[in-house]
C-alpha cells in the first residue's frame, strides 16, 4: 500500500512538473508571439489596428504565413517530449495551445492596451484564408481546449486510456467545419479590404457544445475501463 502511494505522489509530481514547464514555454511564447504583433502593426497601422485590412507587401504576407506555420510546429515540438502515448500528447498540446492563445492577447493588452473590448474584431489566423472574428472567439475556444486537455492528460496520469470513438470523430468533425467556418466566411473583410459582418456566434456556441458533447462521449467511455496498475 505504501509503495501505491509513492507511485501516485510520483506520478503527480511529475505531472504537476510537465504542467508547470509547458505553461511557462506557452506564456513566455504568448509575449514572443504579441511582441511581433505590435512591430508588425507599427510598420502597417502605426495610427493603430482598425478594420479594414490594408494590402500588406507580397514579401511581407510570405514571412507572416511562414511564421504562423512555425509557432504551430514549435506547438507540435515541445509537446512532443511531454508523453509517449499519442492522445496524451494530444492532451498536453490543448493546454499549451490554449494558454498560448489566451495569453497572447493578455499581452497585446498589458503592451498596446489592445484590445479595448474582448469583442473587438481580429485577425486570427491567415492559413489558408484570414480568419477573423471578435477575440472572446478564440479565448472561449481556448478555454475549453484547457479544460479538456487538463482532463485528458489527468486520465492518462491515473492509468486510463483515452480514444476517441466514432461518434466522437463525427462530432469533432462537425464542430471544427462550424468553427472554422464562423471564422473563415468573411471573405470580404479578408480579401476585399471591407468592414468585417457581424460575427456569427451561433455557429461558435454550436460548435463549441459539439466538442464538449464529443468529450465527454469518449471521456464516460473511458473511465468504463479498468485502468492499468
Amino acid at each position: 500500500m505504501l509503495n501505491s502511494d509513492i507511485l501516485i505522489d510520483s506520478n503527480f509530481n511529475a505531472y504537476r512538473s510537465r504542467l508547470f514547464y509547458i505553461t511557462i514555454f506557452a506564456v513566455a511564447m504568448g509575449y514572443f508571439e504579441a511582441v511581433l504583433v505590435v512591430y508588425l502593426r507599427g510598420l502597417l497601422y502605426p495610427e493603430g489596428f482598425t478594420f479594414p485590412i490594408k494590402n500588406i507587401p507580397a514579401n511581407l504576407a510570405v514571412l507572416e504565413l511562414f511564421r504562423e506555420a512555425a509557432t504551430v510546429i514549435m506547438l507540435v515540438a515541445v509537446t512532443g517530449l511531454t508523453a509517449k502515448k499519442l492522445w496524451e500528447r494530444l492532451g498536453y498540446f490543448m493546454i499549451l495551445f490554449g494558454i498560448w492563445d489566451i495569453f497572447y492577447y493578455i499581452w497585446l493588452k498589458i503592451t498596446i492596451n489592445w484590445p479595448v473590448s474582448l469583442f473587438e474584431s481580429d485577425i486570427l489566423f491567415l492559413i489558408p484564408v484570414p480568419w477573423i472574428g471578435p477575440v472572446i472567439a478564440p479565448a472561449f475556444v481556448a478555454t475549453i481546449m484547457i479544460v479538456i486537455g487538463i482532463s485528458i492528460t489527468n486520465l492518462f496520469r491515473k492509468g486510463y486510456s483515452f480514444k476517441p470513438t466514432s461518434l466522437t470523430w463525427f462530432l469533432t468533425s462537425v464542430a471544427t467545419a462550424l468553427i472554422l467556418y464562423s471564422f473563415m466566411n468573411d471573405i470580404d473583410a479578408g480579401f476585399r479590404q471591407q468592414i468585417p459582418k457581424p460575427y456569427n456566434y451561433g455557429l461558435l456556441i454550436t460548435g463549441s457544445a459539439l466538442y464538449i458533447l464529443a468529450y465527454i462521449h469518449s471521456y464516460l467511455k473511458a473511465i468504463h475501463i479498468a485502468p492499468e496498475p
